[in-house]
């Protein structure tokens, strides 16, 4: 066994990269998931065969392309530019090369419709006998 590290190569398939490159993204704070494809699309998510909202290219360089759906009344600049860092730090990290260009677009956002918390019951209006049964110098 050397102490040198030895010189070699190792493939990585276009595949894994989408794999890490789809968990760095719904991993930032305020993606709600990806957008685009459209029913056909989500059809073939559901199967494993597409992932509408994410290309990886690798022809030369490594580009990534990303059509995100973001929660609604977050700062999306602000989302993007978590996006872009997570997915260069982790393609960096995992298979030490670094994206020359992050293309990221915003196609929807999610707003949640969430019912209003109903009102805590509690006491009404505090009256006149209350205020002398509590002992204070309130007239």
């Amino acid at each position: 066994m050397t102490h040198e590290p030895l010189a070699g190569r190792s493939l990585v398939t276009r595949r894994a990269i989408r794999d890490l490159v789809r968990t760095a993204a719904l991993g930032a704070y305020g993606v709600t998931g990806f957008a685009g494809g459209g029913p056909l699309g989500r059809l073939l998510e559901r199967l494993g065969l597409a992932t509408p909202g994410l290309r990886v290219g690798l022809d030369g360089e490594l580009v990534v392309d990303l059509r995100l759906s973001v929660g609604y009344g977050l700062p999306i600049a602000e989302v993007a530019r978590q996006v872009e860092s997570s997915v260069r730090y982790t393609l960096r990290h995992a298979v030490g090369r670094e994206p020359s260009i992050v293309r990221i677009r915003i196609g929807r956002l999610e707003h949640e419709h969430a019912s209003s918390p109903s009102p805590a019951p509690g006491p009404a209006r505090p009256g006149t006998a209350d205020l002398a049964a509590s002992g204070s110098d309130v007239a």
